[in-house]
């Protein structure tokens, strides 16, 4: 699989969960920790274990296994999960909003995921 084909595996599989506020960053020119960054939330620990849940279920039909878990112990409220060139970050809303990655790599460019997701779960 491409990277492409991957990063939309990955969107859809959190988007088909209700994922929260889906953002993709390339950061391939900002860091040695991979090329891309999905960054997404949900809506209580429970949810954001389902989302990483869903994710690594549905690359796993691809024969994809992430390199590396974090995250997924009691009180846990963000999953990381590494699948090499792509970290994907699921957090509990609040700290999302506290650790607010988005902001910490903003130079990072912003992939279009509008074909990945469906629209009636677009932001307005």
């Amino acid at each position: 699989m491409t990277q492409q084909e991957t990063l939309a595996v990955i969107v859809k599989a959190l988007d088909s969960k209700r994922a929260e506020e889906i953002r993709v960053l390339g950061v391939e020119k900002l860091t040695i920790l991979g090329d891309y960054f999905v960054i997404a939330n949900g809506m209580s620990t429970t949810h954001t274990w389902t989302l990483a849940d869903e994710v690594e279920y549905q690359l796993s039909q691809h024969q994809i296994e992430p390199l590396h878990r974090e995250g997924r112990g009691n009180g846990s409220n963000w999953i990381v999960l590494d699948y090499g060139d792509i970290i994907v970050h699921i957090f509990y809303k609040e700290t999302r909003d506290f650790y607010q990655l988005e902001r910490l790599w903003a130079d990072g460019d912003p992939v279009d995921i509008s074909a990945w997701i469906k629209p009636d779960h677009a932001e307005a």
